[in-house]
């Protein structure tokens, strides 16, 4: 029997991972003024535990502003480092010998100052204590959110550095891999879509302005991470909306990360303005990752809709991308891994206190 290509090693860089399957980053909105908290613990230990290749933490903010809501991770002081690094060293002690760990390094611009999911989203109110945003122009996220400030030029040449020093404390963590946020609305994302970004100066603009500041963030952040260590982005396929990023800005911008040493990208989408809608269905952005991936030639990671062994299967035998990455599948069965091995009828390694388990196969191996 084949080997399954989802079972098939794959290098980022000077990174090896020993299966082609990704626990994508999922904010979980429980730190404690950015420090991870128990329930990071647990919830990086299990998945540490689940088999996945790569397992990415979730968006961790690069300073204090730059949280989506109180409860964010953030990686820009001491406390937080050492919160952090206690929950890698937890993670690592369970996880199956190989299993490579990532962070995505973040800012949330002006959709920070921001409700958890559960407590209704949206703007901070006055009585939450709410901080000022910032953007690249004062155009707000939707109806009813902050008006954020535009950030000026001192500002922006200032994000670099704080890019650069929260890729340090990743690097002396111990991570493996370091992934720069640039999609899903947050700040990065707003400099390079047209529909955020309205500047007329050399940050704004055309599409070369608009890509400086990212590009100048992937350049400290490469130039700060020792050699063993690779670097991607998360990159939005499709603003979805006219007027907005379009595919060919991706495999651009990809082209660009790949010349600058970037190890990946990962091609997702969310709304950059709060009315844009997306057509979310079963692998909706898997074509985007293929497009960008024949463009660019850059090793490309899909996300988005996976959720079956055999769709992620297919998608990596088609050609479409290199990796695939799982959010609500993971969070739904922490042993996906499992029972994709066994349904392709592979040995992979249990924890022998879980190894009862083996054969005990759920909806996810159909």
């Amino acid at each position: 029997m084949k080997k399954a290509k989802l079972f098939e090693k794959l290098a980022l860089g000077p990174v090896e991972l020993w299966n082609r399957i990704v626990v994508a980053p999922m904010c979980q909105y429980s730190a404690d003024d950015g420090s991870a908290t128990d329930w990071h613990l647990q919830h990086l230990m299990q998945l540490g535990m689940s088999g996945a290749g790569l397992v990415m933490v979730e968006a961790t903010a690069v300073e204090r502003r730059g949280r989506i809501s109180h409860n964010c991770l953030g990686l820009y002081s001491d406390s937080n480092e050492a919160a952090l690094a206690r929950v890698l060293a937890a993670a690592r002690r369970v996880a199956p010998a190989g299993t490579r760990f990532g962070i995505q390094l973040a800012h949330a611009g002006r959709k920070a100052s921001a409700r958890r999911p559960w407590e209704g989203g949206g703007p901070l109110a006055p009585d939450e204590d709410p901080w000022p945003t910032v953007a690249p122009s004062a155009i707000p996220f939707g109806e009813g959110w902050h008006v954020p400030a535009a950030l000026g030029s001192e500002e922006i040449e200032r994000l670099p550095g704080l890019f650069r020093r929260a890729a340090e404390r990743a690097a002396r963590i111990g991570f493996d891999v370091v992934e720069l946020h640039f999609t899903h609305g947050y700040l990065l994302h707003e400099f390079l879509s047209p529909l955020a970004n309205r500047r007329g100066d050399r940050w704004g603009g055309d599409a070369a302005g608009r890509e400086r500041l990212p590009l100048a963030i992937a350049e400290e952040v490469a130039a700060a991470l020792p050699p063993h260590v690779a670097w991607g982005a998360r990159i939005t396929g499709s603003d979805f909306a006219a007027g907005g990023i379009e595919v060919e800005d991706a495999a651009r911008l990809a082209s660009a990360l790949k010349a600058l040493g970037g190890s990946y990208v990962c091609v997702s989408s969310a709304p950059i303005t709060a009315d844009v809608r997306l057509p979310i269905a079963p692998g909706y952005l898997v074509p985007l990752a293929a497009e960008v991936r024949a463009k660019s030639g850059i090793t490309t990671r899909a996300v988005g809709g996976i959720t079956e062994p055999r769709q992620a299967e297919r998608i990596l035998a088609e050609g479409a991308a290199d990796l695939v990455a799982l959010a609500r599948a993971f969070l739904s069965d922490p042993r996906w891994v499992w029972r994709a091995a066994e349904s392709f009828g592979i040995e992979i390694e249990y924890p022998p206190q879980y190894a009862r388990a083996k054969g005990m196969r759920g909806e996810a191996a159909a």
